[in-house]
């Protein structure tokens, strides 16, 4: 069990990479572009991954390790301090435009890397203090309405036509991207709607938690403007959105082709075949086991170091970083998604299509 807790120190990478490329200059603020997405998904074409679970008795033992825990919480100071740090950075005029654009590159990885990764495992715990974190991470991308939709759309809708954030047969990341970014800003507000009449609460009050998040995130912008003028505000808000394009490409990935059987009025149960799973191992430690999406799906409740692969589930030829620059030129994912969706199809059972 020493080694299965050490092994998530890999998450810390992230950060690290991102803090020297924007400590840097030159071509050096590229770092973390070229570790991120050219080291690690050429390092995993040669990885095949375990998919050995634990036991029953090494699962016990890991859900109640507090190292765990505090892996996760330790994220959340991370990604501020990066954030402090690269406005600071890029509120000084002695960046070239080609630092800046590597800075901001660098930053919006570590948004969708570090934040919305950590805050998408955060978001699903019960306690006050770990969703409270969740939204701080969800904060730095401008993207709150992630832990409404997410936690009571998605998961339910999941594979299915009515999802936002599931994609379709076909269907290009970069469409993707216009259906799914306004879909699921849309899709929070109904769902908040639908909460606020259950409890007889006014739709335009503070109890309606989506208006609070377009407030919070209106006031940070403001006071990052304020504080450190136009120009970081502006880098500010293309690295957060490049965190939330590239959470959007790992939806895009995690769900390609695959939906649930509808009976009469209802879809069956969300399966461990209705999401891509990659066991590839630097992948699962970079991202909190986010790869093993499905049994995640399968059940939401379990935490990140004790989810399982399933024979049954589709399994990605290479791991998310690779899967997910592939993803970016349509002809060739077309080419190897739906061969390997035709594969899953001729030697499983209950495989749909979009």
């Amino acid at each position: 069990m020493t080694f299965h807790r050490i092994k998530y120190f890999l998450v810390y990478l992230t950060p690290l990479v991102v803090s020297v490329s924007l400590t840097s200059n030159g071509i050096w603020t590229y770092l973390s572009v070229f570790i991120l997405f050219g080291l690690l998904p050429f390092l995993e074409l040669f990885t095949q991954g375990s998919t050995q679970n634990l036991s029953a008795a090494e699962e016990e033992m890991a859900k109640k390790d507090k190292i765990y825990d505090l892996l996760l919480y330790g994220l959340v100071p991370a990604q501020y301090a990066i954030l402090a740090f690269f406005l600071y950075r890029v509120s000084s005029d002695n960046l070239t435009a080609a630092e800046t654009v590597g800075v901001t590159l660098s930053f919006g990885l570590s948004c969708g890397i570090l934040g919305i990764n950590a805050a998408h495992e955060l978001g699903h715990r019960s306690t006050w203090y770990e969703q409270l974190m969740s939204k701080m991470l969800l904060l730095t991308s401008l993207y709150m309405h992630f832990f409404i939709e997410h936690n009571r759309g998605h998961h339910k809708n999941v594979s299915t036509d009515e999802d936002p954030a599931s994609s379709r047969y076909g269907e290009s990341v970069y469409a993707f991207y216009f259906r799914t970014i306004w879909g699921s800003w849309k899709s929070a507000w109904q769902l908040e709607e639908v909460k606020l009449r259950k409890n007889n609460k006014r739709f335009w009050s503070l109890h309606n938690e989506m208006l609070r998040f377009q407030l919070i995130q209106a006031a940070f912008i403001a006071a990052i403007g304020l504080i450190f003028g136009w120009k970081p505000l502006l880098l500010f808000v293309a690295g957060a959105v490049i965190g939330f394009l590239l959470l959007e490409t790992v939806n895009y990935i995690e769900h390609y082709g695959l939906r649930r059987k509808k009976m009469g009025d209802k879809y069956e149960r969300t399966l461990p075949i209705h999401s891509w799973n990659s066991n590839h191992p630097i992948g699962r430690m970079v991202l909190l086991e986010l790869s093993r999406h499905s049994d995640h799906h399968y059940m939401a409740s379990r935490k990140y170091q004790v989810l399982r692969h399933f024979d049954q589930s589709p399994q990605m030829p290479t791991g998310y970083p690779g899967m997910i620059i592939l993803s970016l030129f349509p002809p060739l994912w077309f080419m190897l998604i739906h061969k390997e969706i035709e594969k899953n199809r001729q030697t499983k059972e209950g495989y749909a299509l979009a």
